[in-house]
């Protein structure tokens, strides 16, 4: 039998060993055989010759046939070998392409191998990671709604705790509040300080009316606040919007200016005089004081600025209307240089194209002058400390009641 090595390869050595060893027994059996059968030819020859052969011919006759036994029996072995040697190159070679088959084989395997490992492992890198992804989902589900169950629960609590631990007197403590944002909306959206001061007294009466010491600072931010408030300067708006627009009013009425002539250049008087002598100038002097009850010539040196066209009129009259039309805008949105160059402007215009010599003229320049000098802009507080204060009261009363209530219950 072949037996294989550590590497696969299987060994003939042995096998051939046993061949050979078969091979020349089997000669020798062989070899045997045939000289019992030349021995018995021989024995048969000399039976039918009829005994006639001498003794020494028997005795000569085996060394020979012995000597061409030997060579032929070495003959038979050399045969042997060579037939066993090619019988185990052959069957050598044939192994060696087996072997090489084999090992083809097997690495083919092994690559299918690896690549169904390949393959497993990316399907269970796969399927990890969705696993993954879908438990995260799951959780983020979970964890949503414990959000929104716990919010759910300190509602009720908070709810629960209003209607279960109320005093008697909260509702002043949050009409106060109600009253102090209310004073923040009228101060920063209407700019009302009258209102927004009216408002924060009325909520300092409620805070007043719990007798609660612990609500000292709270009564002190209100009272800060109240002073800022009184010192803010009153603006009269409505009351400047009245008279801007009444002035707006009289535009259409106002008389338009004549043609502008320059000034009339002075004529010095020429008196009679008593002495003789000047006869002739005293007489030139009668006659152009004569002449001048008839006819007047007077001298003017300067530009003559000409009277407007009925279409002029109407574009100036209506450009101060506009320009006094935003003078109103300005006094409500408290924008103070758009509201004095608009007045500023119509002054101008008003002194420059109306007849200044009329009362109405000088009556309408007068009250835009007066009325461009109004200061409507103030400066408001940027926010009222009491409502920050009044929100941690209010904060802290709630989160009390809620940590007794759920305190009872556990």
């Amino acid at each position: 039998m072949a037996s294989k090595n550590k590497n696969g390869i299987i060994e003939p050595e042995k096998e051939n060993n046993a061949i050979t060893e078969e091979v020349e027994q089997a000669p020798t059996s062989e070899a045997t055989s045939n000289v019992e059968n030349q021995n018995t030819d021989t024995k048969g020859a000399e039976a039918t010759v009829g005994g006639t052969a001498p003794k020494d011919v028997k005795k000569d006759e085996p060394p020979v046939f012995e000597e061409k036994q030997g060579k032929r029996g070495v003959k038979l072995g050399t045969i042997a070998i060579i037939i066993s040697l090619l019988f185990g190159g052959g069957l050598t070679f044939h192994m060696q392409q087996k072997n090489a088959e084999y090992q083809e084989k097997i690495n083919a395997l092994q690559s299918q191998l690896d690549q169904t490992e390949t393959s497993l492992k990316q399907d269970l890198e796969a399927t990890q990671q969705a696993t993954v992804s879908k438990a995260n989902e799951i959780a983020n589900r979970a964890e949503t709604v414990l959000d929104q169950q716990q919010k759910s629960i300190e509602s009720l609590q908070v709810a629960l705790a209003e209607v279960k631990g109320r005093r008697p007197n909260d509702w002043l403590l949050a009409e106060a509040d109600y009253l102090v944002k209310l004073a923040g909306r009228k101060l920063f959206l209407e700019n009302d300080a009258v209102s927004a001061t009216e408002l924060m007294e009325s909520a300092d009466q409620r805070i007043a009316a719990l007798n609660d010491p612990s609500l000292v600072p709270l009564r002190k931010a209100m009272a800060t606040d109240i002073t800022k408030l009184k010192t803010i300067p009153l603006v009269d708006r409505e009351g400047l919007v009245l008279r801007i627009t009444a002035l707006q009013q009289q535009v259409d009425a106002l008389p338009l200016a004549n043609a502008l002539l320059p000034e009339a250049q002075q004529v010095e008087e020429h008196k009679v005089s008593e002495d003789l002598n000047d006869w002739q100038d005293n007489l030139m002097t009668s006659l152009k004081d004569f002449s001048a009850n008839f006819i007047t010539f007077r001298t003017r040196d300067g530009n003559v600025i000409p009277l407007l066209s009925p279409e002029q009129h109407f574009y100036l009259k209506e450009n101060i209307k506009a320009k006094l039309e935003t003078a109103i805008k300005a006094v409500y949105v408290e924008q103070q240089d758009i509201y004095s160059t608009a007045l500023t402007t119509a002054d101008k215009w008003s002194s420059a194209f109306f007849n200044q010599d009329s009362n109405s003229v000088k009556e309408f320049n007068n009250a835009l002058a007066m009325l461009s000098k109004q200061t409507i802009q103030v400066e408001y507080p940027v926010k009222l400390n009491t409502q920050e204060v009044l929100s941690d009261v209010i904060r802290e009363r709630l989160r009390r009641e809620v940590t007794t209530l759920v305190t009872e219950e556990k």
